[in-house]
C-alpha cells in the first residue's frame, strides 16, 4: 500500500526518540506525517525547525506532528535536544513504514544513484485518510503550506 490522496493512510507504529511508541491509529485525530532523509542535516533540520515553530498552531487545530526517518531513536533524541524540536520524532530503522508509504526509493546526488527517503509530507484527517500529500518537498515555506491545508480539515 502506498499513501495516496483520498485513500486510507498506511499503518504507522514506530518507536520515538523518547522511548515511547507512536501509532497513527492511536492518535484518534488528524496528523501531519513528514518523512525526511536524515536527522541533523541542513534541509532536514530546517524542515523540523519550521514545523516546530508552527507546532502551537497545529496543536490548536488538534493536529499531531510526526517526523519519520530511518535514524535510530538515540540519534533522534540528540537531534531534538540540539535544535529544541517540538515535534514527535519517529524511527523507522528497518524502512518498512517508509516503503509502505511509498517514500523509499532511488535518489540521485552529484551523479551518484542510491536508495533513500524522499522528502514527503502527508496530511491525515480524523478518519485516517490521506487528505493531501506533498512529494519531493522543498523546505522553504513548506510547513506554512501544510498548516494552511490543515486549517481546511
Amino acid at each position: 500500500m502506498v499513501a495516496e490522496d483520498g485513500q486510507p493512510a498506511p499503518a504507522l507504529d514506530l518507536p520515538t526518540d523518547d522511548g515511547a511508541q507512536v501509532s497513527l491509529a492511536a492518535l484518534n485525530g488528524p496528523a501531519v506525517i513528514f518523512f525526511y532523509p536524515k536527522a541533523d542535516t541542513p534541509a532536514c533540520t530546517s524542515e523540523a525547525k519550521d514545523f516546530t515553530a508552527l507546532a502551537e498552531d497545529f496543536a490548536k487545530l488538534g493536529v499531531a506532528l510526526i517526523g519519520v526517518s530511518k535514524d535510530a531513536p538515540k540519534k533522534l533524541a540528540r537531534f531534538r535536544a540540539k535544535h529544541e524540536l517540538g515535534v514527535i520524532l519517529a524511527s523507522d530503522e528497518t524502512g518498512g513504514v517508509c516503503e509502505a508509504w511509498g517514500v523509499w526509493g532511488e535518489k540521485q546526488l552529484y551523479g551518484r544513484t542510491y536508495m533513500g527517503i524522499e522528502r514527503a509530507t502527508f496530511l491525515i484527517d480524523a478518519q485516517g485518510r490521506v487528505r493531501q500529500s506533498w512529494r519531493k518537498v522543498k523546505t522553504a515555506g513548506h510547513a506554512q503550506s501544510v498548516l494552511d491545508a490543515a486549517r481546511a480539515l
